[in-house]
C-alpha cells in the first residue's frame, strides 16, 4: 500500500464523509504546482477553489505570517489588535466601502450581511416578516441563513424552510426581479459573477438596473465577491468593471490565501442602521492572524499588480480556450471573465477531470458538465499552455 493509500484509508475511518473527495492527499506546494504524497506533480488550476491567489509557498507571505504567530495569535474581539485594524483600513480603501467586519469563512460572512440587511429594515419600521429576493442557480454557503439564499433547492431540501422570506428571481432578466419586489423586500442579493451554478457574470444592463431599483425604493444590493472578488475578474472586485457600488459586499477565498478569514463590508449609511453591540460577533474574527494574512495579501496585490496581470493575460486565457473548442464538438462554450472560466461540454466532466488528475493538472467542476478553471493569479502564459496541451490530450 503507497503512503497515498494509507493516508485515505485513514481518512476515510475517520472524516465525517460530507465529501466525494479525489483519490489524492496533497502535502506540500510551490508556485503553481501541488504535489502529494507520493511526490507526484500537479498543475493547479484550481486554487483550492479560487483561495490561493497568490501560489504556494509565497515566501513573503510565510514570513509576515511567521512573524505574527511569534507575536500574538489570538485575543478575541473584546479588545483591538493592530493587524486587523491595519487590514480593516486597507481593505476598505480598495472596496470603497467604509466599514467591514471579519469573519472565519464566506458563508459567515452572508449570514453577517443578512443579518445586517434585516437589521437596517428593522431600525426603520420594526417587523419580523422582511423579504430577500436572490437568484436561482445561486451559492452563497451552506450555513442555515447562507442556504436560505441559495438558488438551488437540491441543497436546501433536506433542512427546512431555512430562515423563511426568501425570494428567487432569474439571474440576469431584470423583470423577474422586479415583479418579485415588495414594501417588506429589504434585500436583493448575488454572486456578481456566479460561481457553483455555471460561471456565468451579471449582464451590466441587469445589475446597473437592479441598483437603480434598490436606490428607488430604499432596498439594500448585497454582492457575493466571495469567489469573484480579489482580483479573479480582471478587477478587484468585479462590481468595480460595472460603475455600481453595493450596500454590502462579501468577500473570502483569496483575501487571506490560505488563512481562514472572510469579511462583509458595508457603507456608512448601512452601518448606521444596522449591527450595534450584540447584534452580531465572532470569538475567532479578525484575530491577529488573520488580521496579518490580510495585509499581506493586499501588499502584494498591489506591490505585485496581480490585477494587472490577470488583465494582461486574459486575453491569451480566452484566445486559447476558444482555440481548444474549436477543435473538440464536446466543447459547447467556454465563458467568464478574468481567471475565472468555464468550459461547458456536452457530457459529464467527471471523466475529464479524473484523466487530468492522472495526467498531473488539476481542475474542478461548477455543475455535472462544465470544467471550472480557477487557478492561481500569478500563472504565466507557460503554465496556460500546459493546461490546455493536457486538456486538448483527453478531449
Amino acid at each position: 500500500m503507497s503512503i497515498t493509500e494509507e493516508y485515505i484509508a485513514c481518512g476515510e475511518k475517520n472524516l465525517l464523509h460530507t465529501y466525494n473527495r479525489s483519490p489524492i492527499v496533497f502535502e506540500r506546494g510551490d508556485g503553481v504546482y501541488l504535489y502529494d504524497a507520493d511526490n507526484k506533480k500537479y498543475l493547479d488550476f484550481a486554487a483550492g477553489i479560487a483561495v490561493f491567489a497568490l501560489g504556494y509557498n509565497n515566501k513573503e507571505y510565510n514570513d509576515a505570517l511567521k512573524g505574527q504567530i511569534d507575536k500574538l495569535i489570538h485575543t478575541s474581539n473584546l479588545y483591538y489588535n493592530i493587524p486587523a485594524i491595519d487590514a480593516a483600513k486597507e481593505l476598505n480603501s480598495i472596496t470603497g466601502m467604509d466599514r467591514v467586519f471579519f469573519t472565519n469563512s464566506g458563508t459567515e460572512a452572508i449570514e453577517g450581511a443578512i443579518k445586517s440587511a434585516l437589521k437596517y429594515a428593522y431600525t426603520e419600521e420594526p417587523a419580523d416578516d422582511y423579504e430577500i429576493i436572490a437568484m436561482e442557480h445561486s451559492f452563497h454557503g451552506r450555513s442555515m441563513g447562507a442556504l436560505s439564499v441559495t438558488g438551488n433547492a437540491h441543497y436546501r431540501e433536506a433542512f427546512g424552510t431555512g430562515i423563511g422570506h426568501i425570494k428567487f428571481a432569474k439571474f440576469n432578466d431584470f423583470e423577474s426581479v422586479k415583479a418579485l419586489v415588495s414594501e417588506k423586500t429589504c434585500g436583493i442579493i448575488m454572486e456578481t459573477v456566479q460561481g457553483e451554478g455555471g460561471i456565468y457574470p451579471a449582464d451590466e444592463d441587469f445589475l446597473k438596473k437592479v441598483r437603480k431599483l434598490c436606490d428607488e425604493k430604499d432596498i439594500l444590493l448585497i454582492l457575493d465577491e466571495i469567489q469573484c472578488g480579489m482580483g479573479r475578474s480582471g478587477y478587484m472586485f468585479a462590481y468595480e468593471k460595472y460603475g455600481i457600488r453595493p450596500d454590502i459586499m462579501t468577500s473570502a477565498k483569496a483575501l487571506g490565501c490560505g488563512v481562514p478569514v472572510g469579511a462583509f463590508s458595508m457603507t456608512e449609511r448601512v452601518a448606521e442602521k444596522s449591527l450595534v453591540p450584540g447584534d452580531h460577533g465572532s470569538t475567532y474574527g479578525g484575530n491577529p492572524l488573520a488580521g496579518a494574512a490580510v495585509v499581506e495579501v493586499l501588499r502584494q496585490f498591489k506591490e505585485k499588480d496581480i490585477v494587472g496581470h490577470v488583465k494582461e493575460l486574459t486575453p491569451y486565457l480566452e484566445e486559447k480556450l476558444k482555440e481548444l473548442a474549436s477543435k473538440h464538438e464536446c466543447i459547447k462554450e467556454t465563458r467568464g471573465v478574468g481567471f475565472m472560466r468555464a468550459v461547458e461540454l456536452d457530457r459529464p466532466a467527471g471523466d475529464i477531470i479524473k484523466g487530468a488528475q492522472e495526467k498531473g493538472l488539476i481542475v474542478i467542476s461548477a455543475g455535472a458538465n462544465i470544467l471550472r478553471l480557477v487557478p492561481p493569479l500569478v500563472i504565466e502564459k507557460e503554465h496556460i499552455d500546459e493546461m490546455i496541451d493536457i486538456l486538448d490530450s483527453l478531449l
